[in-house]
């Protein structure tokens, strides 16, 4: 009888450590759907908030990179934070900040739009930071098909940010507003089934200790320069996703196709990405070099830009395609970076930090910026340089992040 007692607890256990589990799994999904959506959200109604707000092609394109720029200045500060107060109760937090900001955003006036973004970014950018390294801690045995499915869920919801913008804000009946303030309800469901790893998390420390892992780095992240080489290849691939995602609509629209249509062409880039997004990072694991996925994404990023800068919306779908099939593999091989390049879950948090501070710092520059290089020349086409000058500088450095090591 006891060991039919034994048996049946057996059982029982393994039936809820499954279930635990797959609640981690939505919850690592469902926090990843809020990473991109609060942003390619608002490239398709951008030309709606610079003539509702009356603002410059440089302060529209600052309602993207404020954003970059908190997750350039904080993210140095997610792994302190999460080591203070544990991963779980960091990432709780998040959310609760990317919903206040969700909130404020599009309540009125440019003051609550540029409070709110930044409000959204200091949310996101703890998501960005821990994610790789809450992976890499509790599937250490399946890294590669929980990165893909994480970049999956956030490349969809990307997708579907932009591509619906429009179509929510007409109707909700609030415009731009409506737009910007749906995504609220997301991070909103994230919460929700987020809570059950707080208690998770609880209930593990009152039942044992864990040991402290250590670092393995033997020299300052910041030295090395093989970290260094992995943060420019991240800050080079934001750069062009997030001068895509706030300019793309817009450029294609002064090309004479309608905003509708033009927030869809950015969905055609987010739908591409998710392919590479999810078998990418299972693809890069069980490479010793990634150096040859590199090379394919370097030359299919720049020959969706020079297919633009030549042909403009003709064989539009062509070349957007290509740039969102660049940009999955591109994104996927920065966070396999970040675990395949270092020991255990310590290092691949500040293998994150320092990638993702310096690379949005980089991605920052990029929206402003394009929007300049425009007002300047009044010729999208010397904007777009920007973005092939980079998409060739992301082959320079993903070369020497993608060969076997480790920092």
């Amino acid at each position: 009888m006891k060991k039919k007692a034994i048996s049946v607890k057996t059982e029982d256990e393994s039936a809820a450590s499954k279930g635990a589990t797959i609640l981690m799994i939505v919850g690592i999904m469902l926090i990843a759907a809020n990473l991109r959506a609060p942003l390619t959200s608002v490239g398709p109604v951008i030309s709606e908030i610079s003539y509702s707000l009356k603002l410059s092609n440089f302060l529209a394109g600052m309602v993207t990179t404020i954003p970059l720029i908190a997750f350039a200045t904080l993210s140095g500060f997610a792994p302190r934070i999460s080591n203070r107060f544990g991963m779980e109760t960091t990432l709780l937090v998040s959310l609760v900040i990317l919903m206040l900001g969700l909130f404020i955003r599009p309540i009125d006036g440019t003051a609550s739009l540029f409070l709110g973004a930044a409000l959204v970014g200091i949310g996101i950018t703890i998501g960005n930071v821990l994610m790789p390294a809450f992976i890499k801690n509790n599937f250490g045995h399946s890294i590669g098909l929980m990165t893909g499915l994480y970049a999956v869920s956030m490349n969809l919801t990307a997708a579907l940010a932009a591509g619906f913008s429009i179509q929510i804000g007409q109707i909700t009946g609030q415009g731009w507003r409506g737009s910007l303030g749906v995504w609220i309800f997301l991070a909103a469901l994230a919460l929700v089934f987020w809570l059950p790893q707080l208690k998770r998390h609880r209930r593990t420390t009152r039942h044992q200790q864990p040991a402290e892992v250590e670092s393995s780095v033997t020299i300052p992240m910041y030295r090395s320069k093989l970290a260094w080489s992995i943060a420019l290849f991240m800050g080079i691939q934001s750069l062009v996703f997030y001068c895509a995602a706030a300019w793309f609509p817009k450029v294609l629209q002064s090309w004479g196709m309608s905003a509708v249509d033009s927030g869809w062409m950015l969905s055609t880039i987010q739908f591409a990405q998710l392919p590479l997004a999810f078998i990418g990072p299972i693809i890069a694991s069980k490479m010793k070099s990634q150096v040859p996925l590199v090379w394919i994404t370097a030359l299919l990023m720049a020959i969706g830009i020079l297919g633009m800068i030549l042909f403009k919306t003709d064989f539009i779908v062509l070349w957007c395609i290509s740039i969102g099939i660049a940009s999955g593999l591109a994104f996927s091989l920065a966070m396999m970076f970040f675990v395949l390049r270092t020991k255990n879950g310590k290092d691949a948090a500040e293998m994150s930090g320092m990638a993702q501070s310096i690379g949005y710092l980089i991605a920052g520059c990029g929206p402003p910026l394009f929007g300049m290089i425009y007002d300047y020349t009044q010729d999208w086409s010397y904007a777009l340089v920007l973005l092939l000058i980079a998409s060739l500088s992301l082959l320079v450095f993903g070369i020497i992040a993608g060969k076997e090591r480790t920092i």
